[in-house]
C-alpha cells in the first residue's frame, strides 16, 4: 500500500480558524490512505499569522522548508531559519507566530497518526500564544534539546574530512550526529533518540548519480518528500519520476526502490515510524531471491 501526490496537487487550506490566523496546511498521509503510524502534512504561515498555544496527544517533528517561523516551545521562543527541525513531545505546550515578512512554510509529521480533520480531535487549545522573549535558534545552546538545525554542509561527505573547530556553529561531533555514507547514498539524522523521540525518527537524505536502494520493504511506514532533484521511485510495482515537491507514503510491506539516473544529486526528507526494530528493519527482495533460487537447486 503507497500513495504518490505531486507537488502540483499540494494546496494548503486554512486550518483551525478558530485558534489561528494565517495558518494554513495540506494533509499528506492520514487515516484516510491507509497511514497509521505517518500524518505528514505541508504547513503555511503568513507573516502577522499564528496559531494558539496548544498541546497534542501525539509526537510530532517538523522541517522548515522557507522564511522564517517562530516557534514557541515549553515557553521559550525560537526564530526558525531553513533548515531548522525538532521534536516536539507528547503533551509539550507549542504555539507558533508568522515570520516578519512573507510566508514560512514547512513539512510536519505526526504520529500516531491522530484523529480528526488536521488532528483537531487529539488538539488541546489553550488560549492566545504567550508573551515571550524570541531569539534565533542556538543548537550549540544544550537546553535546545529538542530543536536541530542541518546546514548544507552537513551531508557533504568531503565538508565533513577535518575537524570540527571549538568555536564552530554546531552541536559537538559524535557518533549520535556522524553521517551515514553507502552504495551512494548520504544519510543524516534530524530527529531520533538524541532529540528525546519515541516513535518515530526524521532523516535528509541524497543519492549521488548512480546511488541506489534496490527493491526492500519495511516491518514500518516510511514518508519521502523530496527537496531538490529527481529519483525514479518504484511502489508496489508502480513507478514514479520524483521531483522537488513530490511525495510517496510507503505503507509496511509495501516493496519500494530507489535510482538516481540523472547526472546530478537528489535530496529527500524522510521518516519511518515506529522507530525501526534493532534487527530485522530491511528486507531485501534479492537476498530472498537468492535463497529461494539455492533452494531450488538443492531440491534438483
Amino acid at each position: 500500500m503507497h500513495i504518490f501526490i505531486s507537488a502540483a496537487d499540494i494546496a494548503p487550506s486554512p486550518a483551525f480558524p478558530e485558534h489561528s490566523s494565517g495558518y494554513r496546511r495540506f494533509s499528506l498521509s492520514d487515516r484516510s490512505i491507509g497511514a497509521v503510524h505517518s500524518g505528514w502534512g505541508m504547513c503555511e504561515l503568513d507573516a502577522d499569522g499564528h496559531v494558539d498555544s496548544h498541546l497534542q496527544s501525539f509526537e510530532k517533528s517538523f522541517y522548515v522548508l522557507s522564511g522564517n517561523p517562530v516557534l514557541i516551545l515549553d515557553g521559550r521562543g525560537y526564530r526558525l531559519s531553513p533548515g531548522a527541525c525538532g521534536l516536539i513531545p507528547v503533551g509539550m505546550k507549542q504555539a507558533w507566530l508568522g515570520p516578519e515578512t512573507g510566508t514560512a512554510s514547512w513539512i510536519d509529521m505526526n504520529t500516531p497518526v491522530p484523529k480528526g480533520e488536521n488532528f483537531a480531535d487529539d488538539t488541546y487549545f489553550l488560549g492566545p500564544p504567550p508573551k515571550v522573549v524570541i531569539g534565533d535558534l542556538d543548537i550549540r545552546d544544550p537546553s535546545s534539546r529538542h530543536l536541530f538545525r542541518m546546514a548544507d554542509d552537513d551531508i557533504k561527505v568531503d565538508a565533513l574530512r577535518t575537524g570540527l573547530k571549538k568555536d564552530a556553529p554546531k552541536v559537538s561531533a559524535s557518533m549520535a550526529t556522524a553521517l551515514l555514507v553507502y552504495s551512494g547514498i548520504s544519510l543524516k539524522m534530524l530527529v531520533d533518540q538524541r532529540l528525546d523521540a519515541a516513535l518515530h525518527t526524521m532523516f535528509m537524505v541524497e543519492y549521488e548519480p548512480g546511488g541506489n536502494a534496490h527493491p526492500h520493504d519495511h516491518p514500518l511506514e516510511e514518508a519521502y518528500y523530496i527537496v531538490d532533484g529527481e529519483v525514479e521511485a518504484w511502489a508496489d510495482d508502480d513507478k514514479y519520476l520524483m521531483k522537488a515537491g513530490d511525495f510517496l507514503w510507503a505503507g509496511v510491506g509495501c516493496t519500494h526502490a530507489f535510482y538516481n539516473r540523472s547526472d546530478t544529486t537528489v535530496r529527500w526528507l524522510e521518516t519511518q515510524s515506529p522507530q525501526p526494530p534493532e534487527r530485522h528493519s530491511y528486507r531485501f527482495a534479492r537476498d530472498w531471491e537468492y535463497f529461494a533460487e539455492q533452494l531450488k537447486k538443492e531440491t534438483a
